[in-house]
């Protein structure tokens, strides 16, 4: 039995998803967050990565740059899940790595934040609609009332007019 290294043992208790693939694209080493995240267990080593990622291009790039992406957030609907990642190549070894930190929960709650407010500005919309429509029957009566108010009052005007003629 070998004895795993220090960076062995921090990538088995790392929260973060660590997957590397080689230049063929399969799947060369994974840690236990990752596969906790992809719903797969170590037997997913040596599979291609099209079995988990519908899009390699950001690993194509990394391999063919051999430059680091940072940061970039994606969201996995298969596996409902949202990470950010970042991807860095290993040169001497011809191996891309990805890092992947799990923002679900995070980008979840944004979401149903976003849903609330949506909500409640459709529900401010009603309330203005609601009131607009209830100025307007208001200022419509007022205008009904002013109107017949008027016309009694001129009928009176002029009948009051005759008389002092």
């Amino acid at each position: 039995m070998t004895q795993k290294s220090l960076w062995e043992i921090l990538w088995d208790f790392d929260p973060n998803g660590l997957v590397v693939f080689d230049r063929d694209f399969i799947i060369r080493v994974v840690n236990a967050s990752f596969c906790e995240m992809f719903k797969v267990d170590q037997t997913i080593i040596g599979s291609r990565a099209d079995v988990l990622f519908d899009d390699l291009s950001d690993f194509r790039y990394v391999f063919e740059k051999q430059t680091v992406i940072k940061g970039k957030e994606k969201e996995y609907p298969r596996f409902g899940l949202y990470l950010r990642s970042v991807l860095f190549p290993v040169p001497n070894e011809n191996l891309v790595a990805c890092i992947m930190v799990d923002l679900t929960s995070e980008h979840q709650r944004e979401k149903e934040i976003m849903a609330a407010k949506q909500e409640m500005i459709a529900k401010v919309n009603q309330v203005i609609d609601r009131q607009m429509q209830i100025a307007q029957e208001i200022a419509s009566l007022l205008g009904e009332t002013t109107a017949e108010a008027k016309v009694g009052l001129i009928k009176i005007r002029n009948m009051l007019n005759e008389e002092i003629r």
